[in-house]
């Protein structure tokens, strides 16, 4: 029988491949590039995107996230293979809680926030979902980045320009 937690589990599998691939392509020598002086710098970009899985270790293992008590802290990589191997550390590390828990968790509450100011309090299920798309969104961010530094894109929905020869 599929359980909720069984496909999300798959989504995240899915999901992972494409943001494996675009990891992959960031240069080391690329990290301070960034495409408008407003926008992140390549590296910090690539280093959020890798560590994106932590947050669904969070939603298993916690009920807040509170950046008063807990500074975020980034992990450095340098270039793609780093990040390839960070984003599969957490990855695994968060797969794991899958098979461990039931259903029923993902009704609980959970909270992000820092100190009294409260940006959300979603269940669960909702903060999975939440990840998926910041993973999602922020791998496209990241695929436009590659682009603009003239760097072919690889598929993640099906073949890209770049694989299509376009």
């Amino acid at each position: 029988m599929k359980t909720l937690l069984n496909l999300l589990l798959a989504e995240l599998e899915d999901e992972s491949i494409g943001t494996r691939k675009m990891l992959a392509l960031v240069p080391a020598d690329k990290g301070d590039w960034k495409p408008h002086a407003k926008s992140m710098p390549l590296k910090e970009l690539g280093e959020h995107v890798a560590d994106l899985p932590t947050w669904i270790t969070l939603a298993f293992t916690t009920d807040e996230l509170d950046f008063a008590k807990n500074p975020y802290n980034p992990h450095h990589c340098n270039g793609g293979e780093e990040l390839v191997a960070y984003f599969d550390k957490n990855l695994a590390e968060a797969k794991a809680h899958f098979a461990q828990n039931e259903d029923a968790m993902l009704e609980e509450r959970w909270q992000l926030k820092n100190g009294d100011v409260v940006y959300m309090d979603i269940s669960k299920y909702e903060t999975i979902r939440h990840t998926f798309g910041q993973m999602i969104h922020h791998r496209a961010q990241l695929g436009v980045y590659l682009r603009l530094l003239n760097i072919p894109i690889p598929g993640v929905y099906g073949p890209s320009a770049d694989e299509m020869g376009a």
